[in-house]
């Protein structure tokens, strides 16, 4: 029987098996021997050793499509960051740093602004032409309202997505109007683990529709840029990529570099100043890290 991991915890993983439910299974010794941890996210073949119970074990991971560090988690097509155009107001830098962390991993990020209902001034549109001029697809919704839900829907249709943004911006409304039209059987999860204990700290799928599943990750309010060396980061601010190799240096990182044609853009309007800092920023942050490590 084969299925998809959609929790993982003290030991037990989750299986949602089409048109069969949840079956809850331990792995076999085989994958501690030859150092496999099953993720969630996993296609995966189980043995049944109760039916009633849903009871069973965890025989076969199937290959991996691709593998995310942060959080943890298998099979992830793309990421869904979702941030609020007010209350609270929107931490770019903290967003650079989620779509940063996404570049890195090779996971598309698609940029949700929740709360349009409330925005002043033409903000949601401000941001929208800020990040899709960075090459990011950017939707503004409002949960409030039940606006623009058809849109998110189509765009996670087939696909495992991963949904992260800070507390506070609706995530939790965004992915309750999405599960409407599909009733998952999350309740025999919680059921089996008897208490609501740790939820908040691991990922989760949610099945959505047939083949369409949503990651939803704690709420965040840090995230540190590290795992890179400091030359590296420019690979992931999309928006430098035309500019790679017009700058009059080989290996220019667009801080100091004279005739640097990311910077010449950055001055003529066609990249972003508050993106530019954000980089300038995560640059510094990983050359004190450098530091520290020597």
């Amino acid at each position: 029987m084969q299925g998809k991991i959609v929790k993982g915890i003290a030991g037990f993983y989750y299986v949602d098996v089409a048109e069969s439910g949840i079956y809850e299974c331990r792995a076999r010794g085989i994958f501690r021997k030859e150092k496999q941890k099953p993720l969630v996210g996993d296609n995966v073949e189980i043995q049944v050793l109760d039916e009633k119970e849903r009871e069973g074990n965890l025989v076969k991971i199937f290959p991996r499509t691709s593998q995310l560090i942060r959080p943890a988690a298998a099979n992830v097509d793309q990421a869904l960051v979702i941030f609020a155009v007010r209350q609270p107001d929107p931490n770019l830098d903290l967003l650079d740093r989620f779509l940063v962390a996404m570049e890195q991993q090779r996971v598309p990020a698609v940029i949700c602004f929740n709360k349009s209902d409330l925005e002043e001034e033409g903000q949601a549109e401000r941001l929208r032409r800020i990040y899709e001029g960075c090459g990011y697809r950017v939707l503004a919704v409002s949960a409030k309202e039940e606006q623009g839900i058809g849109q998110i829907r189509e765009i996670l249709e087939g696909k495992t997505t991963v949904v992260a943004g800070p507390s506070g911006v609706g995530k939790s409304s965004i992915t309750k109007l999405l599960q409407q039209e599909i009733s998952m059987e999350t309740g025999e999860i919680s059921r089996k683990l008897g208490r609501g204990k740790h939820t908040t700290r691991h990922a989760q799928l949610i099945r959505i529709g047939s083949h369409t599943y949503l990651m939803d990750t704690p709420g965040f309010s840090s995230l540190t840029v590290g795992g890179m060396e400091k030359e590296e980061l420019r690979q992931y601010f999309p928006e430098f990529l035309p500019y790679e190799g017009s700058c009059r240096f080989q290996g220019c990182v667009h801080i100091h570099e004279p005739g640097c044609a990311v910077k010449a853009a950055l001055e003529d309007g066609k990249v972003d100043a508050g993106r530019y800092a954000s980089y300038v920023s995560f640059f510094e942050e990983l050359k004190e890290k450098e530091k520290r490590r020597y």
